[in-house]
């Protein structure tokens, strides 16, 4: 695989996440997820929270996955998993204390 693929993944991983979590968001308002409980959170939050919880997980692993070297066609695949994985976390974080619906 040439690096230009590899870099990026992250980024990559980042959307896919995204565009579930707000799928997710308008499925579950449409379907009325907000209004059921499931081990003291809504299902709807619960949905949410364990897609992003999942996309940060494949980040995390492709950030070790990924070798790092001085080299740029290793550190640019590694530094782009790095950025995926701050994308997700920032652009994600609003889940755990924004209104679902």
């Amino acid at each position: 695989m040439t690096w230009l693929p590899r870099a990026l993944i992250g980024p990559g991983l980042w959307a896919v996440g995204f565009a579930l979590v707000y799928g997710l968001h308008g499925l579950g308002c449409a379907l009325g997820w907000s209004t059921q409980e499931v081990a003291g959170m809504t299902l709807h939050r619960l949905a949410m929270v364990a897609a992003w919880v999942g996309t940060l997980l494949a980040c995390v692993v492709v950030v070790m996955w990924l070798p790092g070297g001085p080299d740029p066609t290793r550190r640019l695949p590694r530094i782009g998993a790095w950025i995926g994985l701050g994308a997700t976390i920032f652009t994600l974080l609003p889940l755990l204390v924004a209104t679902s619906c």
